[in-house]
């Protein structure tokens, strides 16, 4: 090892990949409490989050897989469910008492009309102030899952790829053109 040089170790959690520093700096300057949005293959993960100088205080977290205690067949991992999640969240929000929130999606790619926007335009709708750019929502006919139905029509004819997309759809004795209805039946309950 060579005398004289000085190698600084990064901190563990930059290292790990699960806190980019700098982002947070600019987040938490805010002071405003943050809407975090996490997502995986078949979730989303929605949480409110408040600063504090001895640890962030979780104030909730909801799970996509909590809209099936209001009735949701279909998969959580989609662009419907992400809004509704978000609604949830929103909702929740309000009645904790907050008003304004910041988003945060660590280290997930932003993507314009991801659902990671789609449950920032939920929460938005529930009444819970978020700073955004309008560009980044999803349309409201991929909010409402008239695309997945709008595919599922196209795919009618070829039996094969029907059976191979939508077999989680069949095995639970769904149908995806149902999909845009059942959205709207969940997010009268939410609202109501």
């Amino acid at each position: 090892m060579e005398k004289g040089k000085i190698y600084t170790m990064p901190l563990r959690r930059k290292r790990q990949m699960r806190t980019n520093y700098k982002k947070r700096l600019r987040i938490l300057m805010s002071n405003k409490v943050r809407l975090v949005v996490r997502k995986s293959l078949k979730n989303l993960q929605v949480s409110l989050i408040d600063y504090s100088a001895k640890g962030d205080k979780i104030l909730f977290t909801i799970n996509s897989t909590a809209l099936g205690k209001l009735g949701w067949k279909f998969d959580c991992g989609n662009i419907p469910s992400a809004y509704l999640t978000g609604m949830l969240a929103g909702k929740k929000a309000i009645e904790k008492g907050v008003k304004e929130a910041v988003l945060d999606l660590g280290f997930n790619t932003p993507s314009k009309g991801s659902r990671l926007y789609a449950a920032l335009a939920g929460a938005i709708d529930a009444g819970l102030k978020v700073p955004f750019d309008k560009e980044v929502l999803p349309t409201k006919e991929r909010i409402s899952g008239e695309h997945i139905v709008k595919y599922s029509h196209s795919l009618k004819n070829d039996k094969i790829k029907y059976e191979r997309q939508f077999s989680n759809y069949t095995k639970k004795g769904l149908n995806p053109d149902d999909l845009a209805k059942h959205f709207n039946e969940i997010k009268g309950k939410i609202n109501g």
